[in-house]
């Protein structure tokens, strides 16, 4: 017996938040199914013949995308400031708000006091940003410049002792030997001549490239400059576009795809926020780690290697090994022993990352199998690059997540369990829709 719910009122809220919106609307009418299904079949023909026509026309149609994206890159900056800067302000103004809490009681205009705390919180969390991107920089800029500075000093010769090392190796005359040796000699030649060749012409090409580049880096920071104002807007009337935007999707379509929309909006927001956010702060915590420990036991290049590993580690999974490999070659050529403890200390914090500091900040804030978040790291990497390979495992978690929903809310009208571990090899569903579990279930 299902309870009577007629008489129940609900919030507007709890439409789409508290319950899942239903994804399935019978219709009793046999008529407007079959009108349905038509429709279906020719929306999916319609969008067929788009995308095939789309694609003979994708060079053009991907320059012109390019075009917009570089016209409206200082609104792409100002939306992504704006969503980081978000938690900051939301917290300073519950701050501030509960302060000035016995104040506001007294104001009579108490919407331009909210204004106004609402404006001095976006000013604090701009100035507190700013401050630690000017901490940030003025501790690891001259480091990092050092590091690099001595590496391009010292690299050459490093590598020209490492391959005398090599040369003058002794082994005998076996067969496997002789092998290993031939190996080392054409890839130290291979070697020698990409320096002399290749290197040269990549740098002349950066070189005859410099000032189209700095005209590009003047270009970026007026855009970024443009980017916090747009984030400043943005914060301050974030209300009003939330409501204006619910309010063209009730208007444009049904309640019930309004709700679907709504839901999966607000769950998109709680996964990239918490994955974005908490994979930053994680990064830092390792590079800050990785610096203290290279810096305590004298590791060359710790600055450097440090930032590396930090940045790197923002992507998932293979975050790690993407910034161990170069970091770990780096001093090797300069120590290889201390190489080898890099190496191991790498996998120790790795290990702690993994099990201990990562689950703490980032909890399951994704919800994927570790299949799946491979699968949407390589995806996302081969489409998009590093930035592909950052978003690439949230954008699938929501798909993931709306895949889920859908096939929950299939297998609930049917009256079946939702639960992947009850379909086992030995369970199986009987011609007239009843479940059949497997022996020690059903007893």
């Amino acid at each position: 017996m299902k309870p009577n719910m007629e008489n129940k009122k609900e919030s507007p809220e709890s439409v789409y938040t508290d319950k899942k919106p239903r994804f399935v609307n019978k219709e009793s009418n046999k008529f407007k199914q079959t009108w349905n299904t038509v429709k279906i079949y020719f929306f999916v023909i319609a969008i067929s013949i788009i995308l095939y026509f789309a694609l003979l026309r994708l060079t053009s149609l991907s320059g012109v995308l390019l075009k917009v994206i570089k016209i409206l890159s200082p609104i792409l900056y100002g939306i992504v400031f704006a969503y980081l800067l978000n938690p900051m302000m939301k917290v300073i103004e519950n701050i501030l708000l509960k302060i000035s809490k016995d104040q506001l009681k007294k104001v009579k205009k108490k919407e331009k006091a909210q204004n106004l705390i609402r404006g001095a919180s976006i000013f604090i969390s701009l100035i507190i940003a700013a401050l630690l991107i000017y901490g940030l920089c003025n501790m690891v800029l001259p480091e990092l410049y050092r590091s690099i500075r001595n590496l391009i000093i010292s690299m050459p010769g490093e590598i020209n002792l490492l391959l005398d090392k090599l040369n003058t190796i002794e082994l005998k005359d076996t067969t496997t030997n002789l092998m290993l040796k031939n190996l080392v000699t054409q890839a130290t030649e291979a070697f020698e001549q990409w320096l002399v060749s290749d290197l040269l012409k990549q740098t002349n090409i950066v070189m005859s490239g410099l000032t189209e580049g700095v005209i590009v880096a003047i270009n970026t920071v007026l855009n970024v400059m443009i980017g916090v104002i747009i984030s400043i807007y943005l914060l301050f009337s974030k209300e009003t576009f939330i409501a204006q935007s619910k309010k063209a999707l009730y208007a444009f379509t049904k309640p019930l795809t309004a709700n679907k929309i709504l839901l999966i909006t607000k769950k998109s927001n709680e996964i990239f926020g918490g994955f974005i956010i908490g994979k930053i702060i994680d990064s830092a915590i390792i590079g800050v780690i990785c610096f203290a420990v290279t810096s305590l036991f004298n590791f060359p290049y710790a600055m450097l290697v440090s930032v590396i590993i930090g940045v790197t580690n923002i992507i998932p999974f293979f975050g790690p090994f993407i910034g161990a490999v170069p970091s770990a070659f780096l001093i090797i050529l300069q120590d290889p022993k201390m190489g080898l403890y890099f190496i191991l200390f790498i996998i120790v914090l790795q290990q702690i990352d993994g099990n201990i500091i990562g689950p703490k900040i980032l909890g399951n804030s994704t919800g994927l199998p570790a299949f799946w978040v491979i699968f949407s790291i390589l995806l996302g990497g081969g489409l998009f690059g590093f930035a592909g390979m950052l978003i690439g495992v949230p954008t699938f978690s929501v798909i993931y997540y709306i895949v889920q929903m859908i096939v929950n809310q299939k297998l609930e009208n049917k009256d079946l369990p939702t639960q992947s571990e009850y379909y086992d090899t030995d369970s199986y569903v009987t011609l007239g829709g009843e479940f059949m579990a497997r022996e020690e279930e059903k007893k």
